[in-house]
């Protein structure tokens, strides 16, 4: 199993369990909700900051592969130039 599908499965079930945690909570109904928005903002917030560092791991890596693709076709024209 790959460690997104890890990551992903960790952050469902810590929100099921924030979820089932605050809904059999003693508290008043209005208090309840506002403490699910809460939780729900707070983990949307960290899916964001996941989501973006995995674009930027994607934005290197195809830097990376754009550099090595400049390098290989440099080599190919200065070989070109040769024969």
């Amino acid at each position: 199993m790959s460690s997104g599908k890890v990551l992903l499965a960790v952050l469902a079930g810590l929100a099921a369990g924030a979820l089932l945690g605050v809904l059999f909570a003693p508290d008043k109904g209005t208090i309840t909700r506002k403490k699910i928005i809460k939780k729900s903002e707070d983990y949307a917030e960290g899916l964001k900051v996941k989501f973006d560092e995995f674009i930027d791991s994607i934005n290197k890596n195809v830097e990376g592969v754009k550099a090595e693709t400049e390098k290989v076709k440099s080599k190919a024209d200065t070989t070109k130039k040769d024969v």
